[in-house]
């Protein structure tokens, strides 16, 4: 095989297990975000929507943690404050997405039972996890250059740094 199909592969292979990974962590905030969906939608008055919101809040902590810990632990740690940021930016985004399928299922076309509200909440989901994956791998979880990308960085630089002078020829 040449060494760029190698190169190819290795990095279908990376994909793959991060989409893995991702997938893992927002399969458990999937059950944290249907759990407390359900749990608040029965036990309170709280309209679906708003019940959904809180729900999808709850989730959106526990997959941060999930997301840093797990998923991208080896990406970029330095600069917490941009990485929370973008990650809460990009989760409100989600949200919208996520609630306006759920919204429009119960509001525009008046599907607001129990099984229709988790039938749109999880299409909703669906649709905003794609949005997710692909803006938390972008900006928000960054990847730290590649070791080779960092070796020939410096191996060039290594090749244009200009020979000392000897002392004798310095005098001169």
């Amino acid at each position: 095989m040449s060494e760029r199909g190698g190169k190819l592969r290795e990095q279908l292979n990376q994909l793959m297990r991060e989409i893995a990974k991702f997938g893992a962590v927002g399969g458990v905030g999937l059950v944290v975000n249907l759990a407390v969906f359900n749990l608040v939608r029965n036990v309170t008055e709280i309209p679906v929507v708003r019940a959904s919101i809180l729900a999808t809040v709850v989730a959106i902590a526990c997959n941060y943690v999930g997301f840093r810990y797990f998923t991208y632990r080896d990406r970029d740690k330095n600069g917490r404050t941009r990485e929370m940021t973008l990650f809460l930016l990009f989760s409100a985004v989600g949200l919208v997405i996520e609630h306006g399928v759920l919204y429009t299922a119960t509001y525009g076309f008046d599907w607001d039972t129990p099984l229709q509200s988790n039938i749109f909440k999880f299409l909703g989901i669906g649709v905003a996890t794609l949005f997710r994956f692909w803006s938390y791998r972008t900006w928000v979880f960054r990847a730290l250059p590649a070791r080779e990308t960092v070796q020939r960085a410096e191996s060039f630089l290594e090749q244009r740094r200009p020979e000392p002078v000897p002392a004798d020829r310095a005098a001169r």
